[in-house]
């Protein structure tokens, strides 16, 4: 795909009899991303920490759509003990997954630790969906033409790894927390690229970007100066609409060249807005090092193994 062929919602093939899991599926991106999958006939499993919140959503999508097939399942992806009791439950319901899409975060909340003691950005943006996708990995596996989108943003390429200090007791900056957490989707949707190529794993890890695009994302959790710059003043003169900023993950998840190992994001200036097109990841969120590490610490913070041989 190239930057002159501006793929839409509408290209998105038949999606029947294929089942998709959505994190953070009751709102913006991943409730655009679950409308989209369920008008082409995928069945969608609408991940959510707000039950309500999530029936609320498959209210409004099946009065648009009366055969949409949805469910809602609870999962606060801040809690390690919460994404496993999801993935048991939901090993037990499906013995098939075709695609994950790890959707969900929050963005530059004031210092906040998790129930397991991480930094909530953190724990809920990576360590969540690490051990969700390792925890699902064999339902994976059985799938058809099985894919992880792990979402990332435009702004890992601002970030590294603070691996001394990753609950920010000695310094903590709520957009610099955030983007960092954006750097280890990024790495770790690369590093879990290497190790399922290495297996021999049917399933594609690829990874999307929204641009910026106008979601509760950036009103409702940033604080102070960070929800005036991005609810005020940048989404009425830059964003693009929930529907436009998940086309690359839209793509990601189910274009028939959407490769593993692949970064797509908008086409526009600065990947701000546009039509989806194969972008570049950041240089160092493709270090070996980096990625071996992170996945390593992941790992011991989480309890979760990922059922693959080891990199050389």
């Amino acid at each position: 795909m190239t930057k002159h062929q501006r793929w839409t919602a509408e290209q998105i093939p038949d999606q029947t009899d294929r089942v998709f899991l959505v994190t953070g599926a009751n709102s913006g991106l991943g409730l655009a991303t679950t409308r989209a999958l369920a008008r082409r006939g995928g069945h969608v499993i609408l991940a959510v920490r707000d039950r309500e919140k999530g029936r609320r959503a498959v209210a409004g999508i099946t009065a648009e759509q009366p055969d949409a097939s949805l469910e809602v399942r609870r999962l606060d992806l801040a809690d390690l003990d919460s994404v496993r009791s999801f993935a048991d439950r939901l090993r037990a319901d499906h013995p098939r997954l075709d695609v994950l899409v790890n959707n969900a975060g929050v963005m530059a909340p004031p210092r906040t630790l998790s129930a397991q003691g991480h930094e909530l950005q953190f724990a809920c943006n990576h360590l969540g969906h690490f051990a969700l996708t390792g925890l699902l990995l064999d339902t994976l596996t059985a799938g058809r033409d099985p894919r992880v989108v792990t979402v990332s943003s435009v702004n890992h390429r601002k970030a590294r790894l603070r691996f001394d200090d990753l609950t920010g007791e000695r310094g903590y900056s709520p957009m610099g927390f955030y983007n960092q957490s954006k750097f280890a989707n990024a790495v770790f949707g690369h590093e879990l690229h290497l190790r399922l190529t290495r297996a021999g794993s049917p399933v594609r890890s690829v990874l999307a970007h929204p641009g910026y695009t106008a979601t509760n994302l950036q009103t409702s959790a940033p604080t102070g100066l960070w929800r005036v710059v991005f609810g005020r003043i940048g989404n009425p003169l830059f964003a693009q609409t929930p529907a436009e900023g998940a086309l690359p993950q839209l793509y990601a998840a189910t274009a028939p060249d959407a490769e593993g190992g692949r970064f797509f994001g908008p086409d526009g200036t600065a990947e701000l807005r546009g039509a989806p097109t194969r972008v570049e990841l950041a240089p160092a969120a493709a270090d070996r090092e980096t990625g071996r590490r992170l996945w390593e610490l992941s790992e011991r913070l989480t309890g979760v193994r990922f059922a693959l041989p080891a990199l050389a």
